[in-house]
């Protein structure tokens, strides 16, 4: 971890868990120095391995507010996270087992990519997130609207780095899905009506803060403030129980697949679930605070999370050792070395086919083309990410990708 602190700029220090502040990207770190100006955080700006630049905040990024809410603190994809379940059936099986559909694997992807709407698409039959929002919070314009759509997008996957892979756990053998996902458009639409609302609460109280850094803020004892706590805690569950869906029909995939074409029959011996896009009323260093992780999870001792990796890399399922000076945080996946218009413009379909056929990892999405983006190679290495934050998480189990599905 380095510490960053020049007095003359800045109210408080920025800690960051990387070998060398060269490592963070100038747009980053001009958005960790805005964060460390500002009135109401509390001790320090916690920058995690993962570090790159977001909107307004940087993606894995973590700060503890004192009686404020900061919308593009939380981001746009509220709830985003991951869901793994460990299942007591050999990985071994998805490579070996032939099908009249190719390996037990191709044949399970298959399967996931009709059952479960990838990219844009929603589903033609709703499922009821099961999920109450109150008439005061249908006061904010739209949001009881959109929330109304939810139902459609209950369930899929949305594209980006969102995945459902199979994988295995080479140390047991056994047999992993993991999903990553978030709260589809509907967290989108809360995030930027709560942002464009606290923008015009900045201005009409006259903040000293500048709209340039995007860091426009709500009170959390103000009345949008409270509604912004409760949508994002609407959002959140949303988050979640997509996930929860996502998982039951991959699960049902597999073991179906698991008990005709191999006579297993297997059972879920294992799940870690968390979020990686939230704000939290939490306590640190004594005081009642805002906790904001930006594409960071939470790491408190002995909770267990998911860090995942690069399309085609390696996974952890971590335990955390509750460090208070991340304000118990870890990062939340590899991270990003280039945009996605880079990559796009530096990597080929081939390029990305040709790494994954040599990492023996099969590949489900309706356009290639389109998720060049996430080529490995666009991405920090897992290892590194992991190494430089042994004082935050310990890992426990390492995840081997058999086969992915992208939006």
């Amino acid at each position: 971890m380095v510490m960053i602190f020049d007095k003359s700029v800045q109210r408080v220090p920025i800690k960051a868990w990387v070998s060398d502040a060269s490592e963070i990207e100038s747009g980053a770190m001009q958005q960790a120095l805005n964060l460390s100006r500002l009135p109401f955080v509390l001790r320090h700006v916690a920058l995690m391995p993962d570090v790159h630049e977001g909107y307004g905040m940087p993606i894995g990024g973590v700060i503890a507010a004192k009686g404020v809410v900061i919308p593009n603190a939380v981001g746009v994809d509220i709830g985003c996270g991951m869901i793994a379940s460990v299942f007591d059936a050999p990985a071994s099986l998805l490579k070996e087992v032939k099908t009249q559909n190719g390996t037990l694997a191709q044949a399970i992807v298959g399967d996931i990519m009709r059952a479960i709407p990838l990219g844009f698409d929603h589903r033609k039959r709703p499922i009821d997130p099961e999920i109450a929002v109150t008439s005061e919070m249908c006061e904010i314009k739209g949001l009881c609207k959109e929330w109304e759509a939810a139902p459609y997008q209950c369930g899929t996957l949305g594209g980006g780095n969102h995945f459902i892979e199979l994988q295995e756990d080479r140390a047991t053998g056994e047999t992993v899905v993991m999903v990553h996902s978030g709260s589809r458009n509907f967290g989108y639409k809360v995030a930027n009506t709560f942002n464009e609302l606290a923008k015009d609460y900045n201005a009409s109280t006259r903040s000293e803060i500048p709209p340039s850094w995007q860091l426009a803020h709500l009170p959390i004892d103000h009345r949008l403030g409270r509604l912004y706590l409760k949508w994002m805690d609407v959002a959140l569950r949303f988050a979640a129980k997509n996930r929860s869906v996502m998982m039951d029909i991959v699960t049902d995939i597999l073991l179906t697949r698991l008990s005709k074409h191999a006579s297993v029959d297997a059972t879920a011996i294992d799940t870690v679930a968390c979020h990686h896009n939230y704000a939290s009323i939490e306590r640190h260093f004594g005081e009642e605070v805002v906790v904001h992780r930006k594409g960071a999870i939470r790491a408190a001792r002995g909770e267990k999370s998911i860090v995942p990796g690069a399309m085609g890399g390696h996974s952890y399922i971590v335990e955390g050792l509750g460090n208070p000076e991340s304000f118990c945080s870890a990062s939340h996946g590899a991270g990003r070395v280039m945009s996605r218009n880079e990559a796009k413009r530096k990597f080929t379909v081939d390029q990305m086919t040709n790494e994954l056929a040599r990492r023996d990892v099969v590949l489900g999405t309706p356009k290639k083309s389109a998720v060049i983006d996430e080529f490995i190679e666009a991405y920090k290495d897992i290892d590194t990410v992991l190494a430089q934050e042994l004082d935050l998480v310990k890992p426990v189990r390492t995840l081997h990708p058999i086969a992915v599905v992208k939006g």
